[in-house]
């Protein structure tokens, strides 16, 4: 067997790992110490080239780029061993040619690609969005707290919370908010901070598939960066009520001595959802739902990142007169007009959630694209210029439900508001409430429940009839069913709303409770005269002896029912002793 390029003597031939080259065995291990800290490119001389059999892959050979004049090399997998490659730093061309997408990557031999700035909103066109296959809200996710929009009480240019993420002091968070609402934008924006600072090492795990192992690993790495490179590790959470008390408590050593700042993310009250002693050590930061102005906002950076024109209520019908005349030919791109209108009706149909907003936005315009493209096949092959209009947004975002969850806060926010405008006789406001929840999915049953509560509570003795209206609307409702019931259960809203209102019994009722509650030693025992005799004996022991029965007398009669200690007690008009 002939020698190997660079080998001695040796009986056969033994291919490095890592470039792929043969060599004596004699001469391996000085070839490989030397082969790994240039990544691989030693030993691939053209010598050995030509000595290759033709099973062999070959090496890679540098192209030289002839508008540039930069040594550029063909993107290839990581060759063997590419833990030992080192990253290596390429900087930005000097070339004035540069490409205008969002993000520049230039491949470095072995090495993961780098990135280059890109511009604050990238430009999307009309084609890629069809071909991308991502949602528009995720391919729009801001970078920077200057795109974040909508959250201005917490995230203010003077907040200071905003200086404390401007400055990369990330304090563990507990991010609570509704859907849509910015709470991962948020973030990946400091992740992008920490990235560009070197500042902290970020780690994204989701509630709803990690297991506990997985976040003692995450925690484990975490540990060893801090200790071997002096770099904390940011953990964000996502959905972060998933996880039980038990997965939770696993995020409290190392949260407390500094080891990971915890990011969590949550759609539920976190003061029911979230240990108390993990809420002690992060600070709860409540995002709002979006508002029309800053969902408008949003919108209009999706369209001057999508390139499309934007026409106001009086250019509309110019532009409809013009459309058959825009005609271009079928290769080319059609230009897309939308009105100002549409973009209003998305951001007052969305229910503040951008994410439904940006992909709204989406299925509509690609819909109307596609509606084109059908046309176009079926005519002249000519391609027009394409206009969005207020009633393709109403009918791509047909909203079929509203926002409300049965089993979070939503459910009690909005019951609790029912019962209280009932209690303030606005009849309209119960008949609001009432709706939302019927509307969102709410079980009609557990709307009954609650008015025959009311009808006690809060109506009482003022009007009784009231428990029987509430009664036989809840009987109906389990009857008949929604939605015939609904009505049933508007009624009965609107009849206690109106009622005149007594809480004496309510409250009478609740003074008792306290004072059974408050008393101090064995309760009272019940007098003797009020006690039943069923047997010779109890009536030997004096069960029942001076009791006088009231039908047998045609006056009132006077005798005492309550114990000696609360004898005299009016529950209607007692007030607790203080302790």
């Amino acid at each position: 067997m002939a020698l190997e390029p660079g080998g001695a003597s040796g009986s056969s031939a033994v291919q490095c790992p890592v470039c792929a080259s043969d060599f004596g065995v004699l001469d391996i291990n000085a070839h490989l110490d030397v082969c790994l800290l240039s990544g691989g490119q030693t030993g691939q001389s053209s010598a050995q080239d030509d000595t290759r059999t033709e099973s062999e892959p070959p090496c890679k050979k540098v192209r030289v780029s002839v508008e540039s004049g930069r040594a550029e090399t063909k993107a290839s997998p990581a060759p063997a061993f590419s833990m030992f490659h080192r990253t290596k730093h390429v900087p930005p061309s000097s070339s004035p040619q540069q490409p205008h997408p969002a993000v520049t990557r230039a491949a470095d031999p072995g090495s993961a690609t780098t990135e280059t700035p890109a511009p604050s909103t990238p430009f999307l066109s009309i084609r890629s969005l069809l071909a991308s296959g991502k949602p528009l809200a995720e391919a729009l996710r801001p970078r920077s707290l200057d795109e974040y929009f909508g959250q201005s009480r917490v995230l203010g240019e003077k907040s200071p919370l905003r200086s404390l993420l401007q400055t990369h002091d990330v304090p563990s968070l507990i991010l609570w908010g509704p859907p849509g609402c910015g709470k991962t934008t948020l973030a990946h924006i400091i992740a992008n901070n920490s990235k560009k600072k070197l500042t902290a090492r970020f780690v994204t795990l989701s509630a709803t598939s990690t297991s506990t192992n997985e976040v003692r690993e995450v925690i484990k790495q975490a540990q060893n960066e801090l200790r071997l490179c002096k770099r904390k590790t940011i953990l964000f959470i996502d959905e972060i009520h998933r996880f039980n008390k038990l997965q939770q408590d696993t995020f409290l050593p190392h949260v407390e001595c500094g080891t990971i700042t915890l990011i969590g993310a949550t759609t539920e009250n976190p003061s029911f959802q979230v240990n108390a002693a993990l809420l002690s050590r992060c600070t709860v930061l409540v995002l709002e739902r979006l508002s029309v102005e800053s969902m408008g906002a949003v919108l209009r950076r999706a369209v001057s990142a999508l390139g499309l024109s934007v026409l106001r209520e009086q250019e509309t019908d110019k532009q409809n007169g013009n459309m058959g005349s825009a005609a271009q030919h079928a290769e080319s791109e059609p230009k897309v007009y939308i009105e100002q209108k549409a973009l209003d009706t998305i951001a007052h149909l969305c229910d503040g959630d951008a994410r439904a907003a940006l992909n709204g936005l989406q299925m509509t315009i690609q819909a109307q694209i596609s509606a084109a493209n059908l046309v176009r096949s079926g005519e002249d092959g000519k391609t027009k210029n394409i206009l969005v209009q207020e009633e393709h947004v109403k009918e791509g975002l047909q909203r079929s439900h509203i926002l409300y969850d049965k089993a979070g806060e939503e459910h009690y926010n909005c019951i609790s508001a029912l019962h209280k405008s009932m209690r303030g006789s606005h009849e309209n406001a119960a008949l609001y409430w009432l709706g939302r929840m019927l509307e969102g999915g709410e079980d009609p049953l557990y709307v009954a429940r609650r008015l025959v509560r009311f009808a006690s509570e809060d109506v009482g003795l003022a009007d009784p009839s009231a428990l029987s209206q509430a009664v036989s609307a809840f009987q109906a409702c389990h009857f008949i069913g929604m939605p015939e019931c609904e009505v049933i259960l508007a009624q009965c809203v609107v009849y206690l709303a109106r009622a005149p209102k007594s809480v004496e019994v309510y409250k009478a009722y609740d003074n008792v409770k306290i004072c059974l509650r408050s008393h101090k030693g064995p309760l009272p025992p019940v007098p003797l005269h009020l006690r039943n005799a069923p047997t010779r004996l109890m009536k030997e022991l004096g069960y029942a002896k001076g009791y006088k029965y009231n039908p047998a007398f045609r006056d009132p009669v006077e005798q005492d029912y309550l114990p000696e200690e609360l004898k005299g007690v009016d529950f209607f008009t007692w007030k607790p002793s203080s302790p």
